[in-house]
């Protein structure tokens, strides 16, 4: 009798480890099989005077420059001005349109050369269908390098100081240009097929203790 439990103790011993085992491998290949979807890297399309072809920056080849034309129109308020210079004294125009996941969600236009110093207008009208007040703000001096930098054809200026007051807006989240998400996403994944592999082992022990407790009862 004794040998005939101990027999049936190992094999429902094996069935369970075998059942964990084939768990976690699943859980770990449905881990790397199925990757969460990329999102498209945020940026920022630039096109205007002199411009024959749009100015495509992104965060994942040219972080440097979209942090720099961004930091040109997030500090702006919630209201501007109604009025904007006369448009002799606007100089060329640069529009800037902001993308996230690849989709536009705001839209600027810059005018580094504007008599009087740089100015940025807000549309009312933006992409991603927000509520905006349309006005005229006074832009950072450092526009016109900002956005030679960046590519657009102007003569270089000599205007180093960073100009621009206000509450801001947030025009493309933090986490959009942070490099450090991915491994976030990597430590995460990792975490849970740990967590996995964890509950399996509890399935297991708490298995076998179950038949011990059985076998015991039965040998008595």
């Amino acid at each position: 009798m004794v040998r005939k439990v101990r027999r049936l103790l190992a094999a429902v011993a094996g069935v369970v480890v075998a059942t964990a085992c084939s768990l976690a491998l699943a859980g770990a290949t449905a881990a790397q099989a199925a990757p969460k979807p990329k999102l498209a890297p945020a940026g920022v399309d630039i096109t205007g005077h002199r411009l024959d072809q749009p100015l495509q920056l992104r965060a994942d080849t040219r972080p440097a420059e979209v942090n720099m034309v961004v930091d040109q129109v997030k500090w702006l308020g919630v209201s501007g001005q109604q009025r904007g210079p006369a448009a002799k004294d606007l100089g060329p125009k640069y529009t800037v349109v902001v993308l996230y996941a690849g989709k536009a969600t705001k839209t600027y236009d810059l005018y580094p050369l504007a008599k009087g110093g740089p100015r940025v207008y807000r549309p009312a009208k933006q992409p991603d269908l927000s509520k905006t007040r349309a006005g005229w703000f006074f832009g950072r001096l450092n526009m016109s390098e900002t956005l030679r930098a960046a590519g657009v054809p102007l003569e270089r200026q000599f205007d180093t100081l960073s100009g621009g007051i206000g509450g801001g807006e947030r025009v493309i989240p933090e986490e959009a240009l942070d490099p450090v998400q991915d491994i976030d996403e990597a430590l995460g994944e990792l975490q849970r097929l740990l967590l996995l592999n964890v509950g399996v082992m509890v399935v297991i022990t708490a298995g076998l203790a179950g038949i011990a407790l059985l076998v015991r009862r039965r040998t008595r």
